[in-house]
């Protein structure tokens, strides 16, 4: 089963999160796997159990409660935004398997430009010198993924300091421009996902093509 990988450009969140649970609602045996790819405008998302109270000033940046697991975290422009709608039986996998899939991509992605990154195992998502690059946070419906990874391109990393982000004060976060990385969100993508076909164990190299899913054109 081929799987393939969407560039959707700058989409709302709440239509994108209804057309990943549509997407997920709806598919079948049949229904290939797909990686949305994307930026959000300035949102903050709370996770199911989320405790509001880490969300320390969020001004006039909207602040959604979502279905994902985890607390608090910030999407904005200039932040890459992966959703990888999997089938994890068909392909075997875990939860636990699928965060490290996600993060053994995104560690492979930084060392592509020179950059160790690692995970942390009790606070899941990508660091660089304790510094939060990239944050996962996930969904499993039907048996089946949505929601997912999102990684500091070159963004305004100001709105992080008005939450605690993940829900630990004082987290400092780092995007690929800080770390001398001058690439933009398409472009990065573009080198995220052969790193992401390898490690879910996706066929068909997950392509680009160059519309939105028919789901989130309707949302």
């Amino acid at each position: 089963m081929n799987a393939v990988a969407r560039w959707l450009g700058r989409v709302e969140y709440e239509p994108t999160w209804r057309a990943m649970q549509r997407y997920t609602d709806t598919r079948d045996p049949a229904s290939p796997d797909e990686l949305w790819c994307l930026e959000h405008p300035p949102v903050y998302t709370l996770g199911m159990n989320a405790d509001a109270t880490h969300v320390l000033d969020a001004g006039a940046i909207p602040v959604v409660p979502i279905d994902r697991g985890g607390q608090v975290t910030y999407h904005g422009p200039g932040q890459l935004v992966v959703y990888p709608l999997i089938d994890l039986k068909r392909r075997n996998l875990g939860v636990r398997a699928l965060v490290s899939a996600l993060e053994d991509a995104l560690v492979a992605l930084a060392g592509e430009f020179g950059i160790s990154a690692a995970p942390r195992r009790e606070a899941p998502g990508v660091y660089v010198d304790g510094a939060k690059l990239a944050s996962v946070g996930l969904r499993i419906r039907r048996g089946c993924s949505y929601h997912g990874l999102a990684l500091n391109v070159a963004m305004d990393l100001e709105p992080f300091s008005r939450i605690n982000p993940c829900g630990y004060a004082g987290l400092a976060v780092v995007d690929l421009k800080s770390l001398g990385v001058g690439l933009g969100t398409e472009a990065i993508a573009r080198r995220l996902v052969p790193h992401l076909a390898r490690t879910l164990g996706l066929t068909g190299g997950a392509p680009f093509l160059p519309l939105a899913p028919a789901a989130t054109r309707r949302a």
